[in-house]
């Protein structure tokens, strides 16, 4: 295994970032032993990337009714199923449309039914 000369240190800009990148790739192509250093490296690289995604590439949370359609398909369930969980076939419709709002109580059954995080389903839509 060949030894893979990496620089670390917090990324500043795209070039940077690209590098970082770069690297990571590289040493995923490799053989890593567990705790050596080359694992060290790829981990703090990883770090790295991590926080500079976040601060130039934040995801925005999903809407909360493609978050629920979302994870009704992730389920394998239909739309229909939503009055099910709901208890009110026009409700089901209603919020899918856009045309309701969820309710807390929809938002606590909804979390604890279809495992979908609180903070999703209460952000405005």
């Amino acid at each position: 295994m060949q030894k893979i000369s990496i620089m670390l240190r917090l990324i500043k800009n795209e070039e940077q970032y690209e590098e970082a990148l770069e690297q990571i790739y590289v040493l995923m192509q490799e053989n890593i032993l567990p705790d050596s250093a080359d694992e060290v490296n790829l981990e703090i690289l990883t770090l790295l990337v991590k926080e500079y995604e976040k601060e130039h590439y934040p995801i925005t949370p999903p809407n909360p009714i493609e978050a629920i359609k979302f994870r009704l398909e992730q389920m394998g369930l239909k739309e229909s199923e939503l009055s099910k969980i709901l208890g009110n076939r026009s409700r089901k419709s209603d919020i899918l449309n856009g045309n309701r709002k969820l309710s807390l109580s929809m938002i606590r059954t909804l979390h604890k039914k279809l495992n979908i995080p609180a903070e999703i389903l209460i952000s405005e839509y």
